[in-house]
C-alpha cells in the first residue's frame, strides 16, 4: 500500500493511498488528478463505523481504486461508490470516493470518504439498486 504522509499548519494529516485509472471515470466525472488520499480523520471514521475493516483490508484499497468492478452513483455530489469483488478470497468491498472538481483548490486530491467490507447479498443489492456509471469488462 502506498502511503505518504503530509502535514500542514492546522490541517489533518493526509496520506496518499493510491491512484485511480482515469479511463474508468471518463464518462462519469472529469478526472483532474489520479492521486487518491485519505485523512487521519477518515481512517478514524472507518475504524469507528466498520470495526477492524481498515486494519484487515486496507491493503486492498489501491487495487479497488485502480480496478473497480463497478462505479455507482453516490448520494452526494462529486462522489462515487466503487465496488470490488476478489473472487479468490471471496471478499467484497465498497469504497466511497470524493473526486476533486475544478472548484476545489489546486492542492486538493481525490479522497476516500469511507471503506468497508460487504457481504455478497449487500454487494448484489448495491449493483441492482444503484445507478451503474461504470462496469469492468
Amino acid at each position: 500500500m502506498c502511503i505518504m504522509k503530509t502535514q500542514g499548519d492546522g490541517v489533518a494529516d493526509v496520506s496518499k493511498i493510491g491512484e485511480i485509472n482515469p479511463k474508468h471515470f471518463e464518462n462519469v466525472f472529469p478526472v483532474l488528478t489520479n492521486d487518491v488520499v485519505i485523512t487521519d480523520e477518515r481512517i478514524a471514521h472507518i475504524k469507528a463505523h466498520h470495526p477492524k475493516d481498515y486494519e484487515r483490508y486496507a491493503e486492498y484499497i489501491p487495487q479497488i481504486l485502480k480496478n473497480p468492478d463497478y462505479i455507482l452513483k453516490a448520494n452526494r455530489p462529486h462522489s462515487a461508490v466503487l465496488l470490488k469483488e476478489f473472487k479468490k478470497s471471496d471478499e467484497r468491498f465498497q469504497l466511497i470516493l470524493r473526486l476533486r472538481t475544478s472548484q476545489d483548490p489546486d492542492e486538493f486530491s481525490n479522497s476516500v470518504i469511507t471503506f468497508s467490507r460487504l457481504h455478497a447479498k449487500e454487494y448484489r443489492r448495491f449493483v441492482r439498486n444503484k445507478k451503474v456509471l461504470y462496469k469492468s469488462e
